[in-house]
């Protein structure tokens, strides 16, 4: 099995990153991994090692990490706009050797602590002085971290078999090549932005242009230049694009549509697509947004046709490889269409383990080794719809999920807040927002509250909406209602 960074080579005189610093071809990207490595090798890195790095979306970024697997260390791409607590949870859970970050990520650096913490900008290029470790496709590779039922984030390991798996499956089928172009506008700490977006890019030779931060003038303008061949974003970006689109001219309406006529393919993903996004997507655009379905764990499981029907409010079929079912409240397996359960799913996609949670990993799969997804999903004449999450502990809003526990954790460290119940609303643009009950003897106002949040937590969970109450309602057995409170909404 070829993994993603042994084919630089390969395309070495082809642009492989394009980002706010300029154009970067596949060998060039080559040489800087090595450099990396050959720093990461004098400083003491082996295989196996975790290696943190809190790098832009940008060439460095993709370097740092070919360089980290160049050594069969794994990867621990951090959130860029995680505060200082969250960067250092998973730094230490992850138990990092080393921490790399980009030159803007200074303030956050002095702050973090780890065996070691370094500059990209100190780290010179210079070839890799030994031989690259023979890797199999066993071993391990990179740790994303996600947000789980138990309020606190979990390292999901994944190996290279499980990388490639994924990306085989999306290269087939929705039929990357070299001549691709995608533009990128996620983040890199989870499958969406790293996988499916970057790495099958990536190991077909194509372009990544990255942009920062995603800006809709800018993402529009990139569209009319006709470079583009590919785009997949979260509803949310779909949303501010359309937003911007309506409060254009007529003209400029009728220039920014033409400029989509050379992409081939536009994915949605990540958070449910609302069909008046759908729809008005495809009249703005012609294109009608592909959607597919994934998690942190299982990677790429499921998606519409590329050719084929692409069905409203459906997620489509198994992907290569991939085997899907669904199971009721005890276990038993579903034969019956259009009849609601949890999908589990099998195959090489699946994460290997969370990262020092035995028990957690344990109770996520089946006897039989089926994992576990905790979506709760029908099938529908061959397609799959997915309903929600089977616990309301989980918010998914602007493409993230978010954990309602460990949000109302830190709110809790409020000193005005007695008691609080967070969970999601639903919100057309961004699929949920959170939203919090508190009982407090003061009048807490939402304003202050999100300052008060915003060195606490990330900005995707601080909550946007607030009501004050006496008493949070309860059942009978003493836990909160939460269906009950966001009726109060």
């Amino acid at each position: 099995m070829k993994l993603v960074f042994q084919n630089l080579e390969y395309f070495r005189n082809k642009t492989a990153i394009i980002d706010c610093r300029g154009k970067y071809s596949y060998a060039a990207l080559n040489n800087r991994s090595e450099g990396i490595a050959e720093y990461l090798l004098k400083t003491g890195t082996q295989k196996g090692d975790r290696i943190a790095f809190l790098i832009s979306p940008e060439f460095d970024f993709v370097a740092t990490l070919f360089a980290i697997w160049k050594l069969g260390a794994i990867a621990v791409p951090l959130c860029t706009i995680h505060p200082v607590d969250e960067l250092q949870y998973a730094i230490d859970d992850s138990q990092s050797k080393m921490v790399v970050h980009g030159e803007e990520f200074l303030g956050q650096a002095v702050q973090l602590k780890a065996p070691r913490i370094v500059s990209i900008l100190d780290i010179e290029s210079a070839k890799l002085n030994t031989q690259h470790l023979k890797l199999i496709p066993q071993d391990p590779s990179l740790i994303l971290y996600t947000s789980g039922t138990t309020g606190k984030p979990k390292g999901v390991l994944h190996t290279h078999q499980s990388l490639n798996a994924t990306i085989q499956a999306l290269v087939d089928s929705w039929h990357w090549s070299v001549e691709d172009h995608i533009l990128h506008v996620l983040p890199l700490h989870h499958t969406h932005g790293l996988v499916n977006k970057l790495l099958c890019a990536i190991s077909v030779g194509a372009t990544c242009e990255f942009l920062i931060k995603f800006d809709a003038r800018a993402v529009w303008n990139r569209f009319s230049e006709g470079k583009m061949t590919l785009f997949m974003a979260v509803p949310t970006i779909y949303s501010k694009l359309i937003a911007f689109w309506e409060n254009e001219t007529e003209g400029r309406q009728i220039e920014l549509s033409k400029g989509c006529k050379n992409l081939r393919l536009m994915v949605s993903g990540s958070a449910a697509l609302p069909l008046s996004v759908l729809n008005k997507w495809e009249k703005i655009t012609g294109h009608r947004l592909l959607e597919r379905y994934g998690m942190t764990e299982i990677g790429m499981a499921i998606s519409n046709s590329y050719n084929g029907e692409r069905r409203a409010g459906f997620i489509g079929t198994p992907l290569p490889g991939v085997r899907v079912r669904i199971a009721d409240e005890i276990g038993d397996i579903i034969e019956t269409e259009n009849l609601q359960g949890e999908i589990q799913i099998k195959g090489a996609a699946v994460f290997k383990e969370y990262w020092n949670k035995l028990q957690e990993t344990t109770e996520s799969f089946t006897k039989d080794g089926w994992f576990k997804t905790g979506d709760s999903a029908v099938l529908l004449n061959d397609y799959y719809k997915i309903l929600g999450r089977n616990s309301v502990d989980i918010i998914k809003s602007g493409g993230y999920k978010i954990s309602a526990l460990e949000v109302e954790s830190k709110l809790l460290d409020h000193p005005e807040i007695d008691e609080c119940a967070v969970f999601g609303i639903v919100d057309e643009e961004w699929g949920e927002i959170v939203a919090s009950a508190v009982v407090s003897s003061f009048n807490v106002q939402l304003s202050t509250l999100q300052d008060w949040a915003k060195n606490k937590i990330a900005p995707y969970k601080i909550p946007r909406r607030l009501i004050v109450l006496n008493e949070l309602p309860r059942n009978v057995l003493g836990k909160v209602t939460k269906d009950a409170i966001k009726k109060l909404f």
